[in-house]
């Protein structure tokens, strides 16, 4: 790792940690709500207060980075600043309102639109992973490594229920696997590169700020990222979309072989 991704993910761990402080006061305590909108969710006074920590903190830090983040997408400046900071103060929002465990706070900085450090943190699971690039991926100091089941058969899959429709498979079959689900798509990815799950997908366009951490994490336990076309995601888009995600380990092309 280059000493600048050393400092920024030490930066960006510690912020993460501030914000889940933050998240766990208004967990449970019925936070105020309100609906963004042209399908976009809800959102919460928690996710409002964590956004302006961390946006406070990290361009307090960093004030040459540009910003992205789900509940303030800052101004075109970041699509001409040598890094940007990829934010979602929470995500998994819907199951925070719930009162579930399984949200998470994602943070990643982006360079040339590549991902070069990264944390995600998961609260009420105890759980701080993080990855820089070319220096590995870990979860309260151990290693991360993706698994290595690669027959479909055998797959364990983190996917939303639409993308086991059979119009995304190829010859309208959806393979074999074995679906689970969490609310996080960072946490979604982190359970992937914890080798917990084989894989994990979505096939719907997909917000940068759900996945930017949690893709270098994968990447760095050795697993794939790609879009749903096979292709390497690349961040900071001025559109922050991506056509899907696929992460996994061994059975990453088994699942692009399978897919529409």
């Amino acid at each position: 790792m280059r000493e600048t991704d050393t400092e920024d993910l030490s930066l960006i761990i510690a912020a993460a940690e501030a914000a889940g402080e933050i998240a766990c006061r208004h967990h449970g305590a019925a936070p105020k709500t309100w609906d963004k909108g042209d399908g976009q969710g809800p959102v919460t006074e928690a996710d409002l207060e964590v956004d302006a920590l961390l946006k406070e903190r990290l361009t307090g830090a960093r004030p040459g980075y540009g910003w992205l983040s789900e509940e303030s997408t800052g101004g075109p400046d970041r699509l001409t600043s040598r890094r940007q900071f990829i934010v979602d103060p929470i995500d998994g929002t819907r199951a925070f309102i719930e009162g579930g465990r399984d949200w998470s706070h994602s943070i990643a900085v982006a360079e040339g639109g590549r991902i070069v450090a990264a944390a995600v943190f998961v609260p009420l699971r105890g759980a701080l992973y993080s990855a820089g690039l070319n220096g590995g991926a870990a979860v309260g100091g151990t290693e991360l490594r993706v698994s290595n089941e690669a027959r479909l058969g055998r797959a364990n899959v983190l996917a939303n229920r639409p993308s086991m429709a059979a119009e995304h498979w190829a010859r309208r079959e959806v393979p074999p696997i074995k679906r689970h689900f969490r609310s996080s798509l960072a946490y979604r990815l982190c359970l992937v590169a914890q080798g917990r799950f084989d894989a994990m997908l979505t096939l719907r366009p997909t917000w940068e700020w759900d996945v930017a951490a949690g893709s270098l994490i994968v990447e760095e336990a050795g697993g794939t990222v790609s879009d749903r076309s096979g292709g390497r995601p690349e961040f900071n888009r001025a559109v922050p979309q991506i056509d899907g995600i696929v992460a996994a380990g061994a059975v990453h092309g088994g699942l692009m072989a399978a897919l529409a």
